[in-house]
């Protein structure tokens, strides 16, 4: 049994529950926000927020190149990624959008072979397996879909895997948090002027559960989750970072049940037990951490 340190376990943990409740709260904040607007404020507040507190604690501001990158990465990863996904919302089915994230691993995989890292063999059993019952969990919804639609969502996947992957092998960022504070506030700052570019704006007063969506996809989303995520593209395989576009669609259908009444059948309790099986395949195969990490791994 392959043991890893707490912190990747407690990212882990963090990618996978909170990002598969942010399903809901993408949904409450979306009837008062534009999606647009919504993920620019979200990551300029969170980026802004974290910033600020590393100032505090006396870390250095990032050079002018590294301000560079972080509006490259983020403008990938954020922008397209999560600004891609909201719009393409708009004209596609939540099935076929789980369908469509769950391609995840399979192009990080890819983009990150072609720099000398492939899954081994029981990688790819996990990732082709989580894939089977991602598809067999959305089976179940409704699959339409306008063109616009899928062309967007397949770029939004494409941006944050080839983002993703930049992050760690091509560009200089800032070290630890403020690298990840860096991405998130130039990412914010390119979805707010893409808000603006299309026109976007409040229609209504923005309701309680609004505000409070917001909050939550600022702190648990952005600050908590995000940076979770970063951490883990740096310090795992990619199979395993990525491996939260598997369970979140679990965790966001047993929150449904527990709180909004719906009801489990067989077919989603089946594709659920094949996830688990593919995320234990991944969690247990035997290339995962990058030695640079694994000598400092606490420095986030």
């Amino acid at each position: 049994m392959i043991r890893y340190p707490s912190l990747v376990v407690l990212s882990l943990l963090t990618v996978y529950l909170v990002w598969g409740s942010t399903y809901l709260a993408i949904h409450v904040a979306l009837a008062s926000f534009p999606p647009f607007m919504l993920m620019g404020t979200r990551f300029l507040f969170s980026g802004g927020t974290l910033i600020l507190f590393l100032k505090w604690r006396g870390k250095a501001w990032p050079t002018l190149k590294q301000w560079r990158d972080a509006m490259i990465v983020g403008s990938l990863i954020l922008g397209g990624g999560m600004g891609l996904t909201s719009y393409a919302q708009q004209y596609i089915s939540s099935g076929l959008t789980a369908v469509f994230v769950a391609c995840s691993p399979f192009i990080l995989s890819l983009c990150v072979g072609m720099y000398g890292q492939w899954p081994n063999r029981r990688e790819w059993v996990g990732i082709t397996t989580g894939f089977a019952g991602a598809v067999l969990l959305a089976s179940g919804g409704d699959f339409s879909a306008r063109p616009i639609g899928i062309i967007a969502l397949f770029a939004a996947v494409c941006c944050w895997d080839i983002g993703s992957v930049l992050s760690q092998r091509q560009f200089s960022l800032a070290p630890g948090a403020m690298g990840f504070a860096s991405q998130m506030l130039m990412g914010g700052l390119f979805l707010t002027v893409v808000s603006g570019l299309c026109g976007e704006h409040l229609v209504a007063t923005i309701t309680p559960g609004a505000w409070f969506a917001w909050g939550y996809l600022v702190v648990a989303g952005s600050l908590a989750a995000f940076s979770a995520y970063m951490y883990l593209i740096a310090t795992v395989s990619p199979a395993l970072a990525s491996s939260y576009t598997y369970v979140n669609p679990v965790i966001a259908v047993t929150l449904g049940v527990l709180f909004a009444g719906e009801k489990l059948v067989l077919r989603e309790v089946v594709s659920m037990l094949i996830i688990l099986c593919s995320v234990i395949l991944i969690t247990t195969a035997r290339n995962h951490l990058k030695s640079a990490v694994r000598q400092q791994p606490g420095d986030i």
